[in-house]
């Protein structure tokens, strides 16, 4: 085989541009961002074409972005998983030697160092949910947060949310992909559903929209569901509402770490997350999960209505002990 000359910048340019229409835009930026480091790497040990590259070159690369990041097990194996990806594109256009990518080695992992444990649980959520229910009732950061914790969507899913997809009489809102308008999703069509609402989020919604949601569109000639006035909430306003409202001075009026919450460092809002607890919106995904799980929803449900399979149900989301779930099973028992 005759391998094409092919620069690491280039490499990449064309990697990304490739890949553009099978990955979210969030997970193309993710690529981009793990394969700069590689690029680095390739720039200080004067690595100017990549069909020179062998198999040790990229031992010595994990082991350099191992010490140079110090990287726990979990991100080292999803940088170089990510490598071993790019390496085997290069593959597919003569960029490097064919099956160099089985030998961009990646640590194992169990289970368990795989997993996020980082939750929002249920007791704390209903402190955080009556705390806005009643000194912040129908705003923003009060629909955000009890629209996440009702639904678990992930942030894109209620970032692209418009005021057309919520049907109040039939009580549910779908949720589309969009990328072409700003709004894609995860999983893309896959992640498209419709998702039931309670009458208490119907209420909610209909309030916000009726007395508090700025009557504003998009640059698209959008209706966003949730708006400042600028327009429609960025996804890094919608975080910091979540970080903003786990912090338990927040809705408990105390720190557990004796600080003056007035003074404290996590106070301002480009340092929310600087709080020991406050917590980033996925935890209220996990936390939602497991609470419907434990008032035995069923994980098909539960699947369906979170957009994510049962196997990573029980790997990522999934907080009960194995006590718990056995406690659940037995209430099944008399129907034998």
């Amino acid at each position: 085989m005759s391998l094409e000359p092919i620069d690491p910048e280039t490499a990449l340019e064309l990697y990304l541009a490739d890949k553009e229409n099978d990955l979210a835009e969030a997970s193309l930026k993710a690529h981009k961002y793990r394969l700069n480091h590689f690029l680095r790497w390739c720039e200080q040990e004067k690595i100017e074409n990549l069909n020179t590259l062998t198999g040790r070159q990229l031992h010595q690369y994990r082991l350099w972005r191992r010490d140079e990041g110090d990287l726990a097990p979990v991100t080292e194996k999803t940088q170089m998983d990510t490598l071993r990806v790019f390496i085997r594109w290069l593959e597919s256009v003569d960029g490097v030697e064919q099956d160099l990518s089985e030998k961009v080695l990646s640590p194992s992992i169990t289970p368990e160092q795989n997993t996020r444990h980082e939750t929002l649980e249920t007791k704390r959520a209903e402190k955080v949910l009556a705390h806005l229910e009643k000194y912040e009732y129908g705003t923003i950061e009060h629909v955000t947060i009890a629209l996440m914790w009702h639904t678990m969507m992930r942030i894109g899913g209620v970032h692209a949310l418009d005021v057309d997809d919520y049907h109040p009489d039939e009580q549910y809102l779908e949720v589309r992909h969009r990328p072409d308008q700003g709004t894609p999703i995860k999983n893309k069509g896959d992640g498209e559903r419709l998702v039931a609402l309670s009458d208490q989020i119907c209420d909610l919604l209909d309030d916000w929209i009726a007395d508090k949601r700025p009557d504003v569109t998009d640059d698209d000639g959008r209706d966003p569901l949730l708006t400042t006035v600028q327009g429609r909430a960025s996804k890094s306003t919608l975080r910091f509402y979540v970080y903003k409202w786990t912090q338990p001075c927040r809705y408990d009026g105390e720190c557990p770490h004796d600080r003056d919450p007035m003074n404290c460092e996590a106070r301002p809002r480009n340092h929310t997350s600087k709080c020991p607890d406050s917590l980033n919106p996925h935890a209220i995904r996990r936390g939602s999960i497991t609470h419907s799980l434990n008032n035995d929803m069923p994980d098909k449900v539960v699947s369906d209505r979170a957009n994510v399979s049962p196997e990573v149900i029980e790997q990522h989301y999934d907080r009960r002990s194995e006590r718990e779930k056995m406690e659940q099973r037995r209430d099944y028992l008399d129907d034998l």
